[in-house]
């Protein structure tokens, strides 16, 4: 998978603050009294209610590496849809489509 936009941008504009968010990601996404695969799931769910498409098939992608199952990466989505709504769900089952 190729790197999302934004990370680009960073490496050539602002590679200080890459660091900075590199960072921030590892420390929050560490495995603590939450497992990383749980918190990759919820920032699935958070992806899919703002309506990201890329970082749901991205993260979806993550969690599939953290072992989650396909009944976890759906009950995933149907969390955003109850959480978010219609726009929750389309976004979110960008999470279904086929995966490297």
């Amino acid at each position: 998978m190729s790197k999302p936009f934004f990370i680009e941008a960073l490496e050539r504009g602002d590679p200080a603050l890459l660091g900075q968010m590199t960072s921030l990601q590892e420390f929050v996404g560490k495995e603590g009294a939450l497992s990383a695969k749980t918190k990759t799931l919820m920032s699935l769910l958070v992806d899919a209610v703002l309506g990201h498409v890329e970082g749901v098939r991205a993260l979806a992608e993550r969690a599939c590496g953290q072992g989650a199952t396909e009944p976890e990466i759906t009950e995933t989505v149907r969390m955003a849809f109850f959480c978010g709504g219609m726009p929750a769900l389309v976004t979110g089952t960008s999470a279904f489509r086929p995966r490297s």
